[in-house]
C-alpha cells in the first residue's frame, strides 16, 4: 500500500527545474523526523517546515497498487494535444517527508508505461530504485548519505552539521544553496556570499513562495 499525505500540479519552485509545470506526489513518513512536534527538537532534521503525517492532504489517501496509483497520478497532467501528440511528457515529482520510504520500482514501471518523467527529492539516506530520471539530494544534518551522485545537490544552508565543503566531492551536476526559512534575509544574504567566493554552488530560492504560486 502506498500512502500518500498530498498530490498536486504546480510549478517547480525550486533548483534547476525551477518553473517548470510538475505533478508534485508527496508520500507520508520520514526517517529523520516523525513529523510531531513534540519531537522535532530531539530529531536528526529539526527545520523541516512540511506537514506529511497521514493521509488527509489535498487528494491523499491510501493506494493498493501502483497501477491505482499511476492511473490517479496521471489525470492530474494536462490532456493537451498539439498535432496528434500529447503537449509535454508527464513530469512528476516524488517528495515528502522521505519518499525513498515508498518509492518502488512497479511504481515506477507503471509511470514508464504511461510517459513519465520521475524526479526524486530526497535526503539519500536510503537506496532509490532504477528509472528515476532526475535524482535530487537535499542532506540533512550529518546523517549518512547512501547516495552519493545524481543531478542536483540541494544543501539547506546553513547547517551547523552541513558545511558546504562536506559534499563538494560528490558526483552531482549541479550544487545548491537554498537558504534556510527564507524569511531571514541574514541567511539568504549569506548564502549570496558563499556562492560568490565558492562558484562551485548555485543559490536556490523558493520561488513558489516569493510568487504566491500554490
Amino acid at each position: 500500500m502506498y500512502k500518500v499525505k498530498e498530490i498536486f500540479y504546480s510549478l517547480q519552485g525550486e533548483g534547476a527545474h525551477a518553473g517548470r509545470p510538475a505533478i508534485f506526489c508527496r508520500f507520508t513518513g520520514c526517517n529523520l523526523w516523525n513529523g510531531r512536534e513534540q519531537d522535532r527538537a530531539k530529531s536528526i532534521c529539526d527545520f523541516c517546515d512540511t506537514d506529511f503525517i497521514g493521509t488527509d492532504g489535498q487528494n491523499g489517501g491510501k493506494f493498493l497498487t501502483a497501477h491505482e496509483l499511476a492511473e490517479n497520478l496521471e489525470r492530474f497532467w494536462p490532456q493537451l494535444i498539439v498535432g496528434n501528440k500529447l503537449a509535454g511528457s508527464p513530469y512528476i515529482i516524488f517528495t515528502g517527508g522521505e519518499p525513498a520510504l515508498q518509492l518502488d520500482a512497479p511504481l515506477i514501471n507503471a509511470l514508464k508505461k504511461r510517459g513519465f518523467e520521475i524526479a526524486i527529492e530526497t535526503n539519500g539516506t536510503k537506496e532509490l530504485p532504477d528509472g528515476i530520471d532526475w535524482i535530487c539530494v537535499s542532506p540533512k544534518a550529518d546523517a549518512k548519505l547512501v547516495i552519493t551522485s545524481g543531478q542536483e545537490l540541494k544543501l539547506v544552508f546553513p547547517q551547523s552539521l552541513a558545511p558546504p565543503a562536506s559534499f563538494t566531492h560528490l558526483n552531482f551536476e549541479n550544487f545548491y544553496l537554498q537558504p534556510m526559512g527564507e524569511s531571514s534575509q541574514n541567511y539568504t544574504q549569506q548564502a549570496i556570499r558563499y556562492c560568490l567566493t565558492h562558484p562551485q554552488w548555485s543559490l536556490s530560492l523558493q520561488t513558489h513562495k516569493i510568487t504566491g504560486i500554490d
